[in-house]
């Protein structure tokens, strides 16, 4: 049961209910979605990362909500449809567009990265009267006219382009408007978005905090997030304790109400760049579950593998899978299978099911262990 000490205590949990309440708000329990927009505007976010060992987490991440309700390539199809849009290194519903438009006016904050946007400012002018009048265009149609070359030691370097394209489109003045292949098209924001309001500072503010916890479930009580969201955040969770932590935890308040119905899981194998395994340390205290992506670690530091995949069973998290989809040949490899709890006959064969079902999803003919 959930316990209360009096008012302005924090609520007491257990372990399991805690685990519960996370898998249950990423829509990872036996409940599953079937509608690819509400699972995105109800996670707030679908991460992009375009590492293709096993999927894109673009794709993979609705994969293990959804199942054969969806299709590799369903949320590129959804950005074409402007049912969805990007932002940054995150996909999300055109319906929240709303929430971000005043942020995005106000982009950069100040940061390391406001000299170099402000100093490209010709840059950005004829960006935008290039795309007024060409667009949509691939960053390849694109002449680079920057006046400050943008500086990184990682693969960024130098690619003013680029740089300038994903920074308009944090400041809301471009968009990426569909694909030629791989090349993303850009075009104007106000020929991609909606012509809607947005909404308040303050309110804009309080409602992403509000989705973030009810995505998260439980969460750590200052949450990262966008500046000025911090201030929301003892407004919209309520304070808990977990058993065997130390931290205040930040609880979804419905999902307190709902905390000791019974509950039904299910095995997912999961993207590294899933929600529920992004916050380590809430992965660790909450979990018991150590997980590193080890794909930027040479190969004799890997533990599991360079994409090893965290499987959930149930509200816990049972082992990794070390896989890669091998188009060519048309199978899904799977190398090892690191079990962090003992497998018994059902897991395994849970595990193996899931297995086959990721690679029919992929289309590829059979699972190679």
């Amino acid at each position: 049961m959930v316990t209360d000490g009096g008012t302005g205590t924090p609520v007491g949990l257990t372990r399991d209910q805690a685990r519960r309440i996370a898998v249950r708000a990423q829509l990872l329990d036996a409940r599953r979605p079937d509608d690819l927009v509400a699972t995105v505007e109800h996670l707030l976010v679908l991460p992009v990362d375009p590492t293709t060992a096993v999927a894109p987490a673009v794709d993979l991440v609705p994969w293990t909500r959804l199942g054969r309700a969806t299709w590799p390539g369903a949320v590129e199809d959804a950005l074409a449809d402007r049912m969805l849009f990007r932002l940054g290194g995150t996909v999300r519903s055109m319906e929240d567009l709303p929430l971000y438009l005043e942020q995005m006016s106000r982009w950069p904050f100040g940061d390391w990265r406001a000299g170099w946007f402000h100093d490209n400012a010709p840059f950005l002018d004829d960006v935008l009267r290039l795309l007024e009048s060409e667009g949509p265009l691939a960053a390849r149609d694109v002449p680079d006219t920057s006046v400050r070359p943008w500086r990184s030691t990682g693969w960024t370097g130098h690619r003013n382009v680029t740089q300038m394209l994903e920074f308009a489109s944090l400041h809301g003045d471009v968009a990426v408007s569909g694909r030629r292949g791989r090349d993303r098209l850009w075009d104007l924001a106000e020929r991609v978005y909606p012509d809607v309001d947005p909404l308040p500072r303050a309110e804009a503010a309080r409602e992403r905090v509000a989705r973030r916890v009810r995505a998260r479930g439980i969460t750590r009580a200052r949450l990262p997030g966008l500046p000025g969201d911090e201030d929301y955040v003892d407004l919209v969770g309520t304070p808990a304790t977990v058993e065997g932590t130390e931290r205040t935890w930040l609880v979804d308040p419905a999902a307190l109400a709902t905390v000791d119905e019974p509950f039904e899981g299910r095995t997912a194998v999961l993207s590294p760049f899933d929600a529920l395994v992004h916050d380590r340390a809430r992965l660790l205290e909450i979990f018991d579950f150590d997980y590193v992506l080890e794909m930027y670690k040479p190969r004799a530091q890997r533990r599991w593998g360079y994409f090893a995949l965290p499987v959930l069973h149930g509200d816990r998290f049972v082992g990794k899978v070390d896989a890669t989809a091998d188009r060519k040949a048309g199978v899904l490899r799977v190398d090892t299978i690191h079990e962090d709890l003992p497998f018994d006959p059902d897991v395994s064969r849970a595990v193996h099911d899931e297995l086959a079902g990721l690679a029919g999803w992929l289309g590829l003919d059979d699972v190679s262990l």
